[in-house]
């Protein structure tokens, strides 16, 4: 964790903070390398490791906390807040007032979020862990075991954010509030009017994210008008009507829209709550004008024509559906279908024979009958009629096939037919017939006709320019598949830099597209449904790419992560080259003489202390080493005036920006830890010991012990010549 007493901040908050972040760094370097191919999706093999070009960092599942990748994705995607997140700062004023424990806690929870942040920007891994912020968010609810409500969290979540930018604010009026970055972010206002006495009683409310019920809706402006209007709303395709006396006007769109879907009910009969699997669509580009206060009259004007077009498209379906469904008996069918077929009837010519008379089939042409028929001759297998029937005839055991056997094909069954009709009668009815099947099927086409243009006329009522003047655009949809009580979470953000839909699920960044967002998020054909979709007013231009976009103290804390990660790397590639040797001395096998000793050389000791000598203090298991080598590195990187040179505080700042080499560097490190007058208590009797196994370690061929001893005493000549120069002018 990065922060475990946030008091620490009112003593050095920039010092403290800056050495935080160090070890910070090496913590989350440690996490993940623990962890290293935990989770699904994660590869074993470096190169997997290693961030692609122009591609976003994943965010690693910690248990349970899959919804806590989707929703900061989500939130870091948006330009202005990640802005706001990176360039938190609280002076030490502010923080010597924070005392209570929920100030201290969101602070902390701010600080980890913008490390977490940074990575993200800047990181070379493809994924980065987020433990430490999601620690502090799940300890306030104490069940780290349990999959969590995801609206529960994202609540919390945003209200310690805001709480957090409050003490940036200093003020708690409601003025101050009102100036709060969060709540200009993400939250507006609506104005509720209910009809009471005959008078129209109002008042102001803020919201944030809206919550919007998805049953008996189709799509999410009918949504919207079931969750603004709770009177007689008329939806464009339901025909449910609901009767109150209140509706609502948004007043102050926020930036950033979020709707809440309610995809969860409770079930009274079961006891336990089901998810809502129904199929709910939503556009990419949704027009907010109908909704805003200003546009009451327009609004309440556009509403009672559609009840009006509702209305007349209820009966053109109804009188429609007498013609496509016809009859008075259980069984229905089209009435022009029905005409025809008694046309057709009627035009059939009559026959003399009756219907209920069965046609008699002539005889089968089969062998004679004779005592011994497996002496049939061929000659006697009856008339040229069956003469197809030849083979069969000379078989010596005949088999009787009635459905094989050869015979003239049966006479096709009759249609029904009138018994007697004149030709004047005939005439009448066909042409009777004729006209009344004409006059149903133009009816039916003119009630098509203008069935559709009544629904043209419906799907456009809100569609002219008046209306379209506040568009929100998509920018994140928040997924869930499974049931109520557990499943996964991932979100679809869109890039607005290369006009492209991103899958964020967990460690795996992938490319999308609006079909495969379709096919995940409307519901109704999989267990996969949005349960949240972030829209934004205006794209403010994707946010600054690369490290330019950090403060200093982030920029050096991601830093310090690359380093810590490139080592990750080499130790991987040591550790695998060794496996790799030592199955090819296991697979060879031993010969019966003993080879040459100059041809049985042991690489892997020496390898081992090799590696030793060239990754210096940060290969060593002891933090002190780790410390005091990144301390010192982070104050040789510092801009200073003469006055100020850091190269005065320490040889080893001196030596690195002197540009020393590395193995020079490294070895006057362990020199300092190994030096005796340090043995003060067991721990650093222990670093002392430790120091000097390393030392002994490294071999004559490992370096160069003239450029060790040479070069650095002239240049620890300079340095004390230098501070001793320094020194006087000071005093």
């Amino acid at each position: 964790m990065l922060i475990n007493d946030c008091g620490l901040y009112c003593l050095t908050y920039s010092c403290f903070y800056s050495r935080a972040l160090e070890v910070s760094a090496e913590e989350n370097a440690a996490r993940m390398k623990r962890k290293r191919c935990e989770g699904s999706g994660e590869s074993c093999s470096p190169a997997d490791w290693i961030r692609q070009e122009d591609c976003p960092v994943g965010i690693r599942n910690v248990g349970n906390t899959c919804w806590f990748s989707a929703v900061i994705q989500s939130l870091f995607h948006l330009p202005v807040f990640r802005r706001l997140v990176l360039n938190y700062c609280l002076s030490e004023r502010v923080l010597e007032k924070c005392t209570s424990h929920s100030e201290k806690r969101n602070i902390a929870f701010m600080q980890e979020l913008r490390c977490l942040f940074a990575l993200m920007v800047g990181s070379n891994r493809r994924f980065v862990d987020p433990s430490a912020a999601v620690e502090l968010l799940r300890d306030a609810f104490r069940t780290s075991e349990a999959q969590q409500d995801v609206s529960e969290f994202t609540h919390k979540l945003l209200d310690w954010l805001e709480d957090a930018f409050q003490l940036a604010a200093n003020g708690n009026n409601p003025e101050d509030k009102q100036n709060n970055p969060m709540v200009q972010l993400f939250y507006g206002t609506f104005v509720a009017e209910r009809l009471h006495e005959g008078k129209i009683m109002s008042n102001i409310e803020q919201f944030g994210q809206y919550p919007l019920q998805v049953n008996g809706f189709d799509d999410l402006d009918e949504c919207l008008e079931g969750a603004m209007v709770e009177g007689e709303i008329e939806s464009l395709h339901s025909d449910q009507t609901m009767s109150s006396g209140q509706e609502r006007w948004f007043s102050k769109l926020p930036p950033v829209l979020t709707f809440e879907l309610s995809r969860f009910e409770f079930n009274q009969s079961l006891g336990r709550p089901e998810k809502i699997h129904k199929k709910l669509e939503f556009p990419q580009v949704i027009y907010m004008d109908r909704y805003l206060h200003k546009n009451v009259d327009q609004t309440h004007g556009r509403r009672g024509e559609v009840k009006r077009l509702k209305d007349q498209l209820t009966v053109l379906q109804q009188k429609l559906e007498g013609y496509k469904n016809y009859g008075s008996g259980p069984t229905k069918y089209p009435l022009a279908d029905m005409l025809q077929y008694v046309l057709e009837f009627a035009t059939t010519k009559p026959t003399d024979v009756s219907p209920a008379s069965v046609p008699s089939n002539p005889p089968l042409h089969t062998e004679p009958s004779s005592g011994d028929s497996s002496q049939t001759e061929p000659d006697d297998a009856g008339s040229s009629d069956g003469s197809d029937c030849l083979q069969t005839a000379t078989q010596k055991t005949p088999i009787h096939k009635p459905f094989t056997q050869c015979r003239p094909p049966m006479e096709m069954p009759l249609q029904p037919a009138p018994h007697s009709v004149t030709e004047e009668e005939l005439y009448f009815v066909r042409s009777c017939l004729q006209r009344w099947r004409a006059e149903v099927e133009n009816t039916v086409n003119e009630l098509k006709a203008s069935i559709d243009k009544v629904s043209q006329a419906l799907e456009g009522m809100y569609s002219d320019n008046s209306l379209c003047q506040v568009p929100y655009r998509l920018h994140a949809v928040l997924v869930h598949e499974g049931q109520a009580s557990a499943g996964h979470y991932w979100a679809y953000i869109y890039d607005h830099a290369n006009k492209r839909w991103l899958k964020y699920n967990d460690v795996m960044v992938t490319e999308s597209t609006w079909e495969e967002l379709v096919r995940d998020s409307y519901g109704g054909m999989t267990n996969a449904s949005a349960y949240c979709l972030m829209y934004i007013n205006d794209e403010t231009g994707q946010a600054l790419k690369g490290m330019d976009s950090l403060p200093s103290i982030l920029r050096r804390y991601v830093r310090e992560d690359n380093r810590w990660f490139q080592q990750e790397l080499r130790e991987w590639e040591e550790q695998f080259c060794q496996a790799q040797c030592e199955e090819v001395h296991i697979e060879k096998p031993i010969p019966e003489e003993p080879q040459n000793p100059e041809q049985e050389p042991k690489p892997e000791p020496v390898q081992e202390q090799t590696n030793e000598v060239s990754e210096g203090p940060s290969t060593d298991s002891t933090p002190a080493f780790h410390e005091e080598y990144s301390r010192l590195y982070e104050l040789s990187q510092e801009e200073t005036t003469p006055q100020q040179d850091p190269r005065l505080q320490h040889v080893l700042v001196y030596l690195f920006q002197n540009q020393a080499p590395n193995r020079v560097i490294e070895r006057t490190l362990l020199e300092q830890f190994a030096d005796r007058n340090l043995s003060f208590d067991d721990r650093a009797v222990s670093i002392m010991r430790e120091a000097r196994s390393k030392i002994r370690l490294i071999k004559p061929e490992d370096m160069d012990m003239d450029e060790y001893l040479v070069k650095p005493i002239m240049t620890v000549k300079t340095f004390i010549i230098t501070t001793v120069f320094n020194m006087h002018i000071v005093s």
